[in-house]
């Protein structure tokens, strides 16, 4: 085994193997008009404004390259909520995450399908969404402390809710070909792209630049068996 495999374990170890990725926060608000003046005030992103019946109305928000997004309107929230609201978990398998919740101690409830945000209280359908709707299956959890957790399952984005950072990218790319540049002079024929891989994963998984380099050079030695000849 490579350690770059070995280390790919341990951090799978530390944080866990299903992806649970902070999606939405829920917010109270009194007026949802007055809201959604404000937030679109300070330049945030607009996702939505649905009107899912009498009584019920969604507005999404996403603050300037946020990976996050707030959720409020009319009836969103019971009158009890906490004031932090719920924090919404995106998972690529909800049935798989709530697994891996139950087999870590966390009560967690059974999967329900349907609009998640129901101000009659009636209770959703059980179940995964048959269809695997993206967007319509839940499950929830909470914290010690009473906080709630939703975890929804996405299996498609909605157009134009990907963001990227195309700047970011260039200057790692460059730096990945200036740090390949030294390695390719003294390394024996290879795949510069399997180079790169190795050491934009370990930059990524935040190794500096000189620890990224090692991890780089162990991968092509002990997985694609390049060795650097010693000096």
């Amino acid at each position: 085994m490579s350690t770059t495999a070995t280390s790919t374990e341990t951090q799978a170890q530390q944080t866990g193997t299903i992806d649970l990725k902070l999606e939405v926060a829920i917010v109270p608000v009194s007026d949802a008009d007055r809201a959604k003046r404000f937030y679109a005030s300070l330049g945030w992103r607009e996702d939505a404004d649905f009107l899912f019946g009498e009584g019920l109305r969604v507005l999404q928000f996403t603050p300037p390259g946020s990976q996050a997004s707030i959720i409020f309107g009319a009836g969103v929230t019971r009158a009890a909520a906490a004031p932090a609201g719920s924090l919404v978990l995106a998972v690529d398998d909800i049935d798989a995450a709530r697994a891996d919740l139950i087999a870590r101690g966390v009560d967690v409830s059974e999967v329900s399908h349907g609009v998640p945000f129901d101000a009659s209280g009636q209770l959703q359908a059980p179940g995964r969404d048959p269809e695997r709707t993206s967007y319509q299956s839940f499950a929830t959890f909470s914290d010690p402390d009473g906080n709630e957790f939703l975890l929804q399952e996405v299996t498609k984005r909605l157009p134009g809710r990907l963001t990227s950072n195309p700047g970011a990218e260039a200057a790692l790319l460059l730096e990945t070909a200036m740090r390949h540049d030294a390695y390719e002079k003294v390394a024996p024929e290879h795949n510069w792209w399997d180079w790169y891989g190795a050491y934009m994963d370990a930059r990524r998984a935040g190794s500096d630049p000189d620890a990224a380099t090692e991890a780089a050079g162990r991968y092509m030695a002990d997985v694609k068996h390049i060795v650097v000849p010693p000096s």
